[in-house]
């Protein structure tokens, strides 16, 4: 059998950023592969160059050299197959929660799906988020925790190749938190999507990640290890607790982080 390419990869990535005259190394020699279906965390202290890398697989920014590939093509630009979830929900305050979502519908889909299909492929995703009940609301109307499953909504609804998350639940409360990350597991367990994060939050890679990928302080950040969560799926936040393979992924990222690179943020 020929194995499978896989859907991302990364080859010797570096990015440095000019100004003033001055060239400041954010990335050196990043070599990373993701398979379809996939959920890697991308951990590291501030400065690490975890968002830079997360915006050249978007093609929001281009390397320096090197190159990353999705599905063999070259990503030199931004397209519909790599959607992104920010901190920050960035919903435009003017529209609806179901104009946020459906906006990116039409722009995609204007050419393959009808109207009427559009709308039911709208309503599909803020059910999946369970935001269907709120599609009329404007986003100064709903809570942050619903704000962001809302810009989950939106990043799904373009069916993208790969969902990439900037530290999506970093400014909510420790119960919303937990919340969205157990949607987050239940829709990729049922959509079987490629996801990649970022976050600062230990136990958050740990209970959502297939792989956690380490970073080295910046500048000149690489990737330092990275750890195969040996965890079943589904998985239960309460159950984990408790279990030997979540305390040594747990321990062996914080001792990473500690040992290796100096105090750590997110414990």
């Amino acid at each position: 059998m020929i194995p499978q390419k896989p859907l991302l990869k990364l080859e010797q990535v570096d990015k440095a950023f000019e100004r003033g005259g001055q060239s400041s190394v954010v990335l050196k020699g990043v070599d990373l592969a993701v398979e379809k279906g996939e959920f890697v965390s991308i951990i590291g202290h501030s400065g690490c160059g975890k968002s830079t890398m997360l915006n050249l697989i978007a093609g929001l920014t281009r390397v320096t050299s090197g190159v990353v590939f999705l599905e063999n093509k070259v990503v030199d630009a931004p397209g519909p197959d790599r959607a992104v979830v920010f901190q920050n929900h960035s919903l435009l305050p003017w529209l609806s929660v179901y104009d946020n979502v459906r906006i990116g519908v039409d722009k995609v889909f204007f050419r393959t799906k009808s109207r009427a299909e559009r709308h039911l492929w709208t309503m599909e995703k803020l059910e999946l988020v369970q935001m269907a009940h709120a599609r009329d609301k404007r986003p100064s109307e709903i809570s942050g925790g619903m704000k962001q499953r809302v810009g989950i909504a939106r990043a799904l609804a373009m069916e993208p190749k790969v969902l990439l998350m900037d530290e999506p639940f970093g400014a909510l409360d420790a119960l919303t938190r937990a919340h969205l990350q157990d949607q987050v597991m239940a829709i990729h367990a049922g959509l079987q999507n490629t996801v990649i994060m970022i976050t600062h939050d230990v136990d958050e890679a740990v209970l959502l990640s297939d792989r956690i990928v380490m970073m080295t302080n910046g500048p000149a950040a690489k990737i330092g290890e990275i750890l195969t969560v040996d965890l079943p799926r589904p998985r239960k936040r309460l159950e984990l607790v408790a279990d030997p393979a979540y305390i040594r992924a747990r321990q062996r990222v914080l001792e990473f982080l500690y040992e290796r690179h100096g105090f750590v943020e997110a414990a």
